[in-house]
Formats: structure tokens, C-alpha cells, sequence
């Protein structure tokens, strides 16, 4: 068995989760990883579990809070697959 490095339960099947930097966590659910490693918006500061958008290396949940926090980029920024500043 493996424990989850948040919570410390000890379950059969616990799940690894590797880092494009090679990292490696080990978590028993979704909810610990995600209190682990979402990034936070840089605007509302909740948890980014969806797509999010990154203007100028910040994260953001949703275009409003980019657009809120970030200028001229920001104001490029719409909720929308594929969207990216010009």
C-alpha cells in the first residue's frame, strides 16, 4: 500500500502523479491532489481545477480574472479552447 502525502491515509489504491520536472506524489483521491498541486488564480485565489489561462507565466481560473489583473495581454483573454493573447 502507499500513503497519501496530504491527508496520510493508507490505501491499496493510492495513485502516483509525475511532474514534467520528474517529481513524483503519491495521493489516495483527487481532492489531495488537487489541494496539493492546482495552482492557485493569481485574481480570486481559488484553486485552477479546469483549463485556467496563463498570461505572462501567471494563472488565472477564467478570463475575467486575467483580464482584472493583467492589462493590455489580459484584455486579449477569452474563455474559449484555444484562446490565446496575439
Amino acid at each position: 500500500m502507499a500513503t497519501c502525502e496530504v491527508c496520510g491515509n493508507d490505501y491499496w489504491m493510492a495513485f502516483e502523479v509525475r511532474t514534467s520536472s520528474g517529481a513524483t506524489h503519491t495521493f489516495d483521491c483527487f481532492e489531495c491532489a488537487i489541494h496539493k498541486m492546482a495552482p492557485i488564480c493569481e485574481h480570486c485565489q481559488i484553486k485552477i481545477v479546469g483549463h485556467g489561462v496563463e498570461v505572462s507565466g501567471r494563472f488565472f481560473c477564467c478570463a475575467h480574472c486575467a483580464r482584472a489583473e493583467e492589462g493590455e495581454q489580459g484584455a486579449q483573454i477569452r474563455d474559449a479552447v484555444g484562446a490565446r493573447p496575439a
